[in-house]
């Protein structure tokens, strides 16, 4: 059995590894060059995805390029603190979540791949395909065709798109994202180490995680329409950064500071998700990752939940006695109810970031209330304390 798997990202190269360790050799098609698959800013790994990472035999590389993450703590704008929450059901080891570069995410495990003899080509974009044989186009008018093809190319899939031609287009989620980093070893010394302080602010929501070189990641979700193309072609960083200050300068805590003396690794990403994709497979061709079940970023389960497709995937497909069909049909058994039920929960937790019409002091004590009771680490072991 061969896979060819269309898309590069976590999803794809985590199928690719899982399938290689029970004997499917795989070949990855990655439209992105190297360089470009080098942007994009940050994400922490869940305790679930770290189980599949560490199923995969990456958990030691990924250790080694993040920061060890426990909690988010929750804050009002007007400073007031309304709550902690954990990152999830530690491992066994004690750790619960890496918060780490996307780029690096991808790079470990494109190192494993490579490692193992996975063939991934970059700059192999694919523009048809073609689910009845298996077989993909690519722009360079090359053909290949793969025993099992997966689609792990993300929220805009083309794959999904010939899987299902009436597939629900990606659903924007009403915040534009932005995301950078600060060096400032007081502010960070400050900060809660090894969590993610999360601001409800009046006009945007805003994060901050410190790292042990003395650095401050940061993020800042803005309620708005989508952001155009060209506004992003044409703003440059230092208007972003101005456009941000503006936002959260009247909220407490750093945020203002950390924007203003930052570094953007990313500006102006409209966020989408995915409503319910109604098919997943068809014939030898099956979804995986953002592809079949994309949840808002608020979810913290997209990097996770991709890793756990590869190892679910890998492990239903080459199940004994079975073919390629009955084993895509019980990967989609195993998965499907879990994911839907996790874009659920991230598109409930992007809308508690925008502002509502009470005011700010009633809006934290009703969500200081909320965290005491009802988000809690007990209340999400079923997402986060899934081993794989």
């Amino acid at each position: 059995m061969r896979a060819l798997i269309v898309g590069g990202g976590a999803a794809g190269l985590a199928t690719a590894l899982a399938l290689h360790d029970r004997g499917v050799a795989s070949t990855v098609l990655e439209r992105r060059s190297p360089a470009a698959a080098a942007a994009g800013s940050r994400l922490t790994v869940a305790p679930n995805g770290l189980s599949a990472a560490a199923a995969l035999g990456v958990l030691a590389d990924l250790e080694a390029v993040g920061a060890p993450t426990d909690e988010n703590l929750l804050v009002g704008a007007t400073g007031r603190v309304l709550g902690t929450v954990s990152i999830g059901v530690p491992l066994a080891s004690g750790l619960r979540g890496l918060t780490l570069r996307r780029a690096d995410l991808v790079a470990v495990l494109a190192e494993h791949a490579a490692g193992r003899g996975v063939e991934v080509r970059a700059d192999a974009r694919v523009v048809e395909v073609d689910v009845a044989d298996g077989a993909v186009r690519t722009e360079r008018g090359e053909r290949l065709r793969g025993d099992v093809l997966v689609g792990a190319d993300g929220v805009r899939s083309l794959v999904r798109r010939a899987v299902d031609p009436g597939a629900p287009a990606p659903r924007y989620v009403g915040l534009t994202n932005f995301g950078g980093v600060t060096a400032d070893p007081g502010i960070a010394a400050g900060l809660r180490p090894r969590a993610w302080t999360m601001v409800f602010g009046r006009r945007a929501f805003f994060g901050a995680h410190p790292l042990p070189s003395g650095e401050v990641v940061w993020f800042v979700n803005v309620p708005e329409p989508p952001i155009p193309a060209e506004v992003r072609a044409t703003t440059t960083d230092d208007r972003w950064r101005e456009r941000l200050v503006a936002l959260v300068q009247d909220d407490a805590g750093p945020a203002a500071a950390l924007i203003a003396a930052g570094r953007l690794e990313l500006a102006g990403d409209s966020t989408y998700d995915l409503p319910r994709v109604r098919r997943w497979r068809r014939g030898t061709a099956v979804l995986v990752g953002d592809a079949a079940h994309a949840p808002s970023p608020s979810s913290g389960q997209g990097a996770s939940m991709a890793l756990e497709d590869g190892v679910v995937l890998g492990r239903e497909l080459t199940a004994a006695g079975r073919g390629v069909e009955e084993g895509l049909a019980a990967f989609e058994r195993a998965r499907r109810r879990r994911v839907q039920r996790i874009v659920a929960a991230g598109a409930r937790a992007s809308s508690s970031k925008i502002p509502g019409p009470v005011g700010a002091r009633v809006q934290e004590s009703v969500m200081r209330l909320l965290f005491r009771t009802v988000v809690t680490e007990r209340g999400g072991a079923w997402m986060t304390g899934a081993r794989w």
